[in-house]
């Protein structure tokens, strides 16, 4: 794994999932009949120090922050399939943190209020679409590593899966190794 393959394998997979999302989006709006919300581009004016958005300045900004920020987060999930955390348990956790990230930025720069004061229907819409951002940048991201092989993590549980304390660290040399070295040391060891 190189940080330079990380971080294109990731913008690769947050820019799909952003596309995902914005597509779940506009069906859902669609729909619902609801508006275009401008929150991510208020918040990064807030961010950049900018006056308030208006008109054209206002989209551009939204759209600038939508797919900026998916990109970069995809970098993290990229770096967690290189590092073996792959599928739907791993997306599941992904979509938790792009969640988390969205919340942070939001109440920090004071456009946005906590979830539990939201409408339950707004709520729900945006746990939506987090989440098939966070499945579709997930499915990317694991399909760009799978082709370095299984992560360090996979080839670890390949020993034994689960946590054991009698299964030791994989050696170093066996980083870049696609099968797990099988050495006294990471065999489970006998009971009596």
């Amino acid at each position: 794994m190189t940080v330079k393959r990380v971080l294109w394998e990731g913008f690769v997979a947050g820019t799909a999932g952003t596309v995902a999302m914005t597509l779940s989006e506009r069906v859902e709006q669609r729909l619902t009949g609801r508006p275009d919300s401008h929150v991510p581009g208020r918040v990064l004016a807030r961010l950049a120090g900018t006056p308030e958005p208006r008109g054209k300045r206002l989209r551009l900004l939204n759209w600038v922050m939508h797919f900026g920020q998916g990109a970069l987060l995809g970098v993290l999930r990229s770096t967690m399939a290189h590092a073996g955390l792959r599928g739907a348990s791993s997306s599941a956790q992904f979509a938790v943190v792009r969640l988390t990230n969205d919340q942070i930025l939001e109440n920090a720069t004071g456009v946005g209020a906590p979830p539990p004061t939201w409408p339950r229907t707004e709520l729900v819409v945006d746990l939506l679409h987090k989440t098939s951002y966070g499945f579709a940048t997930g499915l990317v991201a694991d399909a760009l590593a799978a082709r370095s092989g299984p992560g360090p993590g996979q080839r670890h549980a390949a020993v034994l899966p689960g946590r054991h304390p009698n299964v030791s660290p994989l050696p170093r040399s066996s980083r870049r190794a696609r099968r797990p070295a099988h050495t006294p040391s990471t065999r489970r060891a006998s009971t009596k």
